[in-house]
């Protein structure tokens, strides 16, 4: 079965979308807010993406687009915000990393190698994972 977003405007969003088709607005824009006002009258995505020269995929974006972000992120196709992430290495943690990178190498080694730094960290309990591009990227801006 397919999915079905259904796409409902009020007549101030009509209104809006309309005004952006007649205004100079990127090419893109007014595709989208086409498609929008097409899936508001109740065409189906294969007959919007006939009449907007599309792809049904791209229909299928725009609708779902407008029914979790809303009309404008939806014309405008900008990326939802990503939440941030706390950082794997605290300042504690990537003080003991540099501590320990200047540290002498274990036995036989001439050096230290990003993956037996990452390992060392998780075998002290500095961290739980870590991973060598963190390892890497932390060394790199400390240098």
């Amino acid at each position: 079965m397919q999915k079905r977003t259904i796409i409902n405007l009020t007549v101030e969003e009509r209104a809006a979308l309309e005004s952006l088709l007649k205004s100079k607005a990127a090419a893109r824009k007014r595709q989208r807010a086409q498609i929008l006002l097409k899936a508001d009258e109740g065409l189906t995505d294969a007959e919007i993406a006939e009449e907007a020269e599309v792809t049904q995929r791209t229909v299928e974006r725009v609708r779902e687009r407008c029914c979790i972000y809303g009309l404008q992120p939806a014309v405008e196709q900008r990326k939802p915000p990503r939440p941030p992430r706390a950082p794997v290495l605290d300042g504690v943690a990537e003080a003991r990393l540099v501590q320990l990178a200047c540290s002498q190498p274990p036995d036989g080694r001439a050096s230290w190698t990003l993956s037996m730094l990452a390992s060392r960290m998780v075998e002290l309990s500095i961290v739980d994972t870590v991973s060598r591009t963190t390892i890497c990227r932390r060394l790199k801006k400390t240098r």
